[in-house]
């Protein structure tokens, strides 16, 4: 396998944008590595327990950090040579905290990233109706189902089942947070001098194995790679979510 132009890339995303089905689908290809949160909640102990690490007596910040890094990149699938990392907005803060302990040095998260992983590109995949985006993180949280395979089959259930509740005010919450994210991701490309690969959720959803096929050709791999992936997540939304979409903006109107 020829070595890639890049060493790493990370996913820069929110909630219920289609970063699973694009994960998923990178992970397929075999050139892609296998794109997970690996850092999502913001606790070093449960990266280390996720990592299967013992750090040595005495182990300093710095050098527990770097543990991490290492278990993280050896974590990439098959015969791939990329590292691919899904960070969520609200779990950055802190892991480019963690970052800073590792490469005090060095001013800017960018260069921290770059002194990490090496040569990376960024990817930021969002979504741009902000009501669907809330009313599908509201069911997922309120029926405990967050991912389901094309057969039907439950890939993700944090949650006994139970029946969605409509809510406006929760929904209202969610696209306001939402809403926030893309701001803050917006703030921190221009802050680092990142010029991301922007791939939108409805490309994604409507098309998902061509939207693949450009992501490929963007990190430097065979976009003949996407030949065959076929999408593994379907998407949760339905009449219930068209009802509330409905409901949500009818209320808006009301004087």
């Amino acid at each position: 396998m020829t070595q890639p132009p890049l060493d790493a890339y990370v996913i820069c995303t929110a909630p219920r944008s289609g970063s699973t089905l694009l994960c998923r689908m990178l992970a397929a290809t075999g050139v892609a590595g296998d794109p997970q949160s690996y850092f999502h909640g913001p606790s070093i102990g449960d990266w280390l327990a996720y990592f299967a690490i013992e750090p040595s007596d005495g182990a300093s910040p710095r050098e527990v950090m770097s543990d991490v890094i290492r278990a993280a990149i050896a974590r990439r699938r098959g015969a791939s040579a990329l590292f691919g990392l899904r960070l969520q907005r609200h779990s950055a803060p802190h892991f480019l905290a963690q970052l800073s302990t590792l490469h005090p040095e060095l001013s800017s998260d960018r260069a921290r990233l770059e002194a990490s992983f090496g040569r990376i590109a960024f990817l930021h995949l969002h979504r741009p109706d902000k009501l669907a985006q809330a009313i599908s993180y509201l069911k997922a949280q309120q029926t405990g189902l967050w991912h389901r395979a094309p057969d039907g089959t439950e890939l993700e259930r944090l949650a006994a089942p139970a029946e969605p509740r409509y809510d406006s005010a929760a929904i209202q919450s969610r696209i306001d947070e939402f809403t926030a994210f893309d701001r803050a991701w917006g703030s921190w490309f221009a802050s680092e001098n990142i010029e991301p690969f922007r791939i939108d959720y409805d490309e994604l959803a409507a098309a998902p194995r061509a939207t693949l096929t450009r992501t490929l050709a963007f990190l430097g791999l065979d976009p003949a790679a996407a030949s065959g992936v076929d999408p593994g997540v379907a998407k949760l939304a339905d009449a219930t979510s068209e009802e509330w979409a409905a409901r949500f903006r009818s209320e808006r109107r009301r004087p």
